[in-house]
């Protein structure tokens, strides 16, 4: 077997990224996770989680990946801080290059994640942290007794929305749709919260303002009509893309730039595996995160064994 610096390559600390950690330290592998910000992927930034199993009460999503980093650590899981530039998954030892090195693996896991979607309409780049935000979690709190709008319509939107309520006086929940795709407790939730307000079967066209966001034009998708909505605030939750931008073409993804996989998490590269909300799957939550890593490490496990035990 060709040498390498390491067995296994990680990208990305998220709850996909440090499961597939623990898998791989507790298998005896030479393990290293690359993360380019700070462990915890998307989950940092969500208020409560209530649907990982374990918390009775629920848990917020911060203590949640401190208690994932512990354990990855306590078990001896090495992570670093940087961003990779490209990979180059061309020979049987693949390269990873970062702005200041390039190491090796004989087989890395994809656990990169992904990344709100904006509106990309007129008016939004210009008002991202002044009025427009991705994270209640985060800009919530400068909303005290003010009036924002939020838009979407899963499970994020409205949860989120929910959360706004604690500061806000009121929240324009705004779906292109005429019913909730999230699920029906969250729904009930919302329905009964006196300060939420619907704009069904609607879309923001435009956001306008001067220092600061004052207000968005809403269009309803099936009369035509505009309207305009003051609002100091305007928190989007519309979807989300994959962090696949240094993924070279022949990793193969979907048309949305996800990464495909089999049922055992592997790409169309072999020794490359893809987990959590980066692969093309039909859920993305931190419990098949958690599941799609556990599998990616096994098989990334059996892979480099079938390495070793080459002639």
């Amino acid at each position: 077997m060709e040498k390498a610096d390491y067995d296994l390559i990680i990208i990305g600390g998220g709850p996909a990224g440090l499961t597939a950690g623990i898998y791989a330290v507790r298998a005896r592998l030479n393990v290293i996770l690359y993360e380019k910000l700070v462990p915890g992927g998307q989950i940092i930034v969500t208020d409560w989680v209530e649907n990982y199993p374990g918390f009775p009460e629920g848990i917020s999503g911060m203590d949640l990946v401190d208690k994932m980093v512990e354990q990855a650590k306590r078990l001896g899981l090495k992570i670093e801080n940087n961003e990779v530039i490209s990979l180059d998954v061309s020979g049987q030892v693949k390269r990873v290059v970062f702005p200041d090195q390039t190491v090796t693996a004989h087989a890395i896991i994809l656990a990169t994640g992904a990344h709100p979607k904006k509106l990309g309409v007129e008016g939004e780049d210009a008002f991202i942290g002044k009025g427009i935000s991705f994270c209640a979690t985060c800009d919530g709190p400068f909303y005290k007794n003010k009036v924002v709008a939020a838009v979407g319509g899963g499970d994020t939107a409205v949860q989120e929305s929910i959360f706004l309520t604690r500061f806000a006086k009121k929240v324009y929940l705004i779906h292109r749709r005429d019913q909730l795709r999230a699920t029906k407790i969250l729904q009930e939730r919302a329905f009964a919260d006196n300060k939420i307000e619907f704009v069904w079967n609607s879309v923001v066209t435009g956001i306008e303002g001067s220092d600061g966001l004052e207000k968005i034009t809403v269009k309803n998708v099936k009369t035509g009509e505009s309207k305009e909505l003051p609002v100091d605030g305007c928190f989007i939750w519309v979807g989300i893309l994959p962090n696949s931008g240094f993924l070279p073409d022949t990793i193969k993804t979907d048309e949305y730039g996800f990464v495909i996989t089999n049922h055992k998490m592997e790409t169309s590269v072999p020794g490359l595996f893809a987990a959590g909300d980066g692969r093309s799957t039909p859920l993305r939550q931190i419990a098949t995160a958690v599941g799609d890593a556990a599998i990616a490490a096994f098989s990334a496990e059996h892979y480099i064994e079938s390495l070793k035990n080459e002639k």
